[in-house]
């Protein structure tokens, strides 16, 4: 299997530099993973901040993936046993060919508490204190507020599969959570946005994308257009509504 098999290359790579423990999260924590379809999203920590030599040798390691199967859908944000409680800290992270730094989200952590897999190492509950409900309350309508319906007002980026597919797909994990408080995943998302009121032909386009024919031809352009115009003239005003309340 070219998963577990990059996993393992990964993991020798790795302990060189003595990792505390390796975690999965997202669709392979989950159980909704789809091999050469779904991010392979990981966390690891490491026994000390990085520094620049510390991404030198990351950076080697991941050219050094680059060619296996699968190797350009590995993430993985590097923490510290020091660094890893404070959800502002921007940790070290390998994500799109290349390395930067980013914080781990409160949906990140309450997802690696309920459903992390561990990798290697300690689990998450030993190393990350817990994220109460308001905290992930209050970053779900930020990032819903302030991330997506800005980028409603451009058109281009929406003629694109990935923002359409997690566009809509974080509107729906986003609704289950304050309406409920708890997380679903992707498929789960998927299943519930007809009930939410999201444009049929772009719900089944995303369900044949990411779980049916991988051989289907490419979309057209007039289509991509016109599934841009119904994807945010629907989340536009569902976004509002979602987080009004909490305005």
């Amino acid at each position: 299997m070219p998963t577990a098999a990059l996993l393992d290359r990964f993991l020798t790579g790795l302990k060189p530099l003595g990792p505390v423990a390796v975690w999965a999260h997202g669709s392979l924590g989950g159980g909704d993973y789809q091999e050469g379809r779904s991010d392979l999203d990981l966390i690891a920590v490491l026994p000390r901040p990085a520094t620049a030599r510390t991404a030198w040798r990351l950076g080697l390691l991941h050219a050094r993936l680059r060619a296996a199967p699968l190797a350009g859908l590995l993430h993985c944000t590097y923490l510290s046993p020091g660094t890893a409680a404070d959800p502002e800290e921007r940790h070290l992270t390998w994500a799109h060919q290349q390395l930067f730094k980013r914080t781990v989200t409160p949906v990140t952590r309450r997802e690696l508490h309920e459903s992390g897999r561990v990798l290697y190492g300690e689990s998450p509950r030993e190393l990350l204190p817990p994220v109460p409900d308001p905290e992930l309350a209050a970053f779900v309508v930020r990032d819903q507020r302030d991330f997506w319906r800005p980028t409603l007002r451009r058109a281009e980026p929406w003629r694109q599969d990935v923002w359409v597919d997690l566009g809509l797909l974080t509107f729906a994990r986003a609704t289950v959570t304050l309406r409920e408080g708890r997380l679903i995943t992707k498929r789960e998302a998927l299943d519930g946005l007809p009930a939410l009121g999201a444009p049929g032909q772009v719900v089944e386009d995303i369900a044949e994308r990411r779980y049916g024919n991988a051989a289907r031809p490419a979309a057209t352009p007039e289509w991509t257009a016109r599934r841009a115009e119904l994807t945010r003239s629907y989340l536009g005003p569902a976004i509002d509504t979602l987080v009004a309340p909490y305005s």
